[in-house]
């Protein structure tokens, strides 16, 4: 499942994992991060998952209808983040 789509939630994640490490933000993901990538494996706390959620709102002009602590419990993988968006954007359409 190698789209587009699959390519910007990823490095959208990938962006703020690095953020929260510190390290300069690339435009490329990295390469480990791929749809099985369970997304507590990255460190990344509610508030920058919060963040996450919030920066795909903004590039794909959706709302997630979610708090951060049903967030976290529905989506534990880079997959389950692609699929949601990819599910809300197909109910904009």
């Amino acid at each position: 499942m190698s789209d587009q789509l699959v390519s910007e939630v990823i490095a959208t994640i990938n962006n703020r994992a690095l953020a929260e490490r510190g390290e300069p933000t690339t435009a490329a993901p990295s390469a480990e991060l791929t749809m099985a990538t369970e997304l507590t494996s990255l460190g990344l706390d509610s508030l920058a998952f919060a963040d996450i959620l919030w920066d795909l709102e903004q590039a794909y002009n959706i709302k997630i209808e979610m708090n951060t602590a049903d967030a976290w419990s529905n989506l534990q993988t880079v997959g389950d983040v692609v699929l949601a968006v990819r599910s809300l954007l197909a109910k904009e359409a």
